[in-house]
């Protein structure tokens, strides 16, 4: 079943998930602040459209490809227009020196992003623990790259599910939206494992079914 994307954000993230989506038959469409930006991403990805910041998204799933520190305020800017809307936070929101998060302690990204949220949106966290190059670069060694999500909403998850899997990557169900802090933590577990001892960032973690 494909899906209809709208990927808020220019950077590589949003590339790289975009590039990935149009492959594989999802219709997307890229919001950006740079509106001449915006277009040559789209005719750089071929077969994405073009949105305008602020109004409606025309996908069901909004995904906000955007640094944590900007991700609110952008859902509150669209306010009323994400009802009903899927919103994937793909943020980490970690300290600049890499040592926590700016966030509460008892609250993750994700759950801040929610509370800036029509009540009938629903949030739902993944792709935070994969890197955008690694994930461009998709499968190595012929293993799926896997995908960890949390949300509360089960009809959400089900869809952003089935996204993922129209990335030929491979979605696990972590629990509700408080697990994302958990996940949170996976992604700064990654950059410290990147700055102290794998060295560099072409990586993954994932999940091995033992027999």
């Amino acid at each position: 079943m494909s899906s209809s994307i709208s990927m808020v954000g220019l950077g590589n993230a949003a590339r790289a998930l975009a590039a990935r989506a149009l492959a594989g038959g999802d219709a997307v469409e890229i919001v950006g602040r740079d509106s001449a930006k915006t277009k040559d991403v789209a005719a750089e990805l071929g077969g994405a459209t073009v949105g305008t910041p602020g109004s409606a998204p025309a996908g069901d799933i909004v995904v906000l490809a955007v640094p944590y520190a900007g991700a609110a305020e952008v859902v509150k800017k669209y306010g009323d227009a994400l009802r009903g809307k899927i919103i994937v936070d793909i943020t980490n929101p970690v300290t600049p020196d890499l040592l926590g998060f700016v966030v509460p302690e008892d609250s993750s990204g994700a759950q801040e992003i929610a509370k800036a949220a029509p009540a009938d949106a629903h949030v739902v966290k993944a792709f935070n623990t994969v890197f955008s190059h690694v994930l461009a670069a998709g499968p190595a060694e012929g293993r799926p790259l896997d995908v960890f999500i949390a949300g509360d909403d089960a009809q959400a998850k089900a869809r952003v599910s089935a996204f993922v899997e129209s990335l030929g990557l491979r979605p696990w169900d972590t629990g509700a939206l408080f697990m994302a802090r958990a996940l949170e933590n996976v992604g700064l577990l990654e950059l410290g494992l990147m700055n102290h001892s794998v060295k560099h960032a072409n990586f993954s973690l994932g999940i091995t079914l033992l027999d």
